[in-house]
């Protein structure tokens, strides 16, 4: 029985499905199985699959009726058997260390649910200085105390790089389709558990940037979706017991959070903001006060709620001057 079980589903990935598993073929661990999930793939992808399940006893593959991503991952699931289960996409490389360096870790660290690695983006040619920044916090996520205090930013832990363990995973029900990212949702669900999860700092998978990533064309990937995926989970976790929220920003960002939490009956209570020209406005039905105000809301999660890096310390910062605990009745989010 092999320790760990590497899930991989595609569909029509044919033209780049052979160099992932060539690059899974070639780890320098070599106790692991491949499940490979063609969801009812209409090119080549079952005829590179099947050479390689021919070739290497290490490889799998099961067939399906197209059941999209989710249903994909929750029959490699069902199907793997090691007590470490592995994510990678057909359009990924795997670094021949990659799995070693994350089972060594789990093994180590029996206190970790998982962890998962630094990334790049390839081609480099066609990296957006948007995604470049965020593939560089995703590898910055390193110790749980940074990904603890920054886990309603984004998602953070890159879904391809992901080894958890199985009974980790079995505990919170695997995957599931909310019209939301299904790996944040694993994420969240996962925290809110008490579960840890951190990144291995070195970068260990080339992650593919084509054109037609399903974080580029599906809607469950929408900066919509997100903010709907966050505002649910801290319904469920931080909200509790608090009259609201109080936005820390009354920007683009702060403005669409807030009509997301109203939308999910959470009362948006007021806006902290430091600019002179909006204070005294209403915002949304809330009123935008200056920091001096913070502490007139003892019964409320402060929300941070600025999309840059830089923005955010600065008002994660003001937040701790204001007597705020970051995790506690203080959170950042993007």
């Amino acid at each position: 029985m092999p320790p760990v079980s590497v899930v991989l589903p595609v569909r029509d990935g044919a033209v780049t499905l052979e160099a992932a598993l060539r690059s899974l073929a070639a780890q320098t661990f070599a106790r692991f199985e491949v499940v490979v999930v063609d969801d009812g793939s209409r090119d080549d992808t079952p005829l590179v699959a099947r050479a390689w399940e021919q070739r290497d006893g290490r490889f799998r593959v099961v067939r399906t009726e197209p059941r999209g991503i989710v249903g994909a991952l929750q029959c490699g699931l069902a199907e793997a058997r090691g007590r470490y289960v592995a994510r990678m996409d057909a359009d990924d490389i795997c670094h021949p260390a990659r799995l070693a360096a994350q089972f060594d870790l789990l093994e180590r660290a029996p206190g970790l649910a998982g962890c998962g690695t630094g990334v790049r983006y390839v081609p480099e040619s066609g990296v957006t200085p948007r995604a470049a920044e965020y593939a560089s916090w995703l590898n910055s996520m390193t110790d749980w105390e940074t990904v603890a205090s920054n886990i309603f930013v984004e998602c953070p832990l890159a879904h391809p790089t992901f080894m958890f363990r199985r009974e980790a995973l079995a505990a919170v029900g695997g995957y599931r389709d909310r019209g939301w990212p299904e790996d944040y949702d694993l994420l969240l669900r996962l925290w809110r558990r008490g579960e840890r999860f951190v990144t291995i700092p070195r970068v260990l998978l080339d992650w593919g940037n084509g054109d037609g990533r399903l974080s580029r064309t599906h809607p469950a990937y929408s900066l919509d979706a997100f903010r709907a995926c966050r505002v649910h989970h801290l319904r469920r976790s931080l909200l509790i017991g608090r009259e609201g929220v109080v936005m820390w920003g009354a920007g683009p960002t702060g403005k669409a959070l807030a009509l997301e939490f109203r939308r999910q009956g959470v009362p948006v209570l007021a806006f902290i903001e430091v600019d002179p020209r909006k204070i005294g406005q209403v915002i949304h039905g809330a009123p935008v006060r200056s920091m001096r105000a913070a502490g007139g809301f003892p019964r409320a999660l402060h929300v941070g709620s600025v999309a840059r890096a830089v923005g955010r310390a600065t008002v994660r910062s003001a937040a701790r001057e204001a007597g705020l605990t970051d995790g506690e009745d203080f959170i950042s989010m993007a």
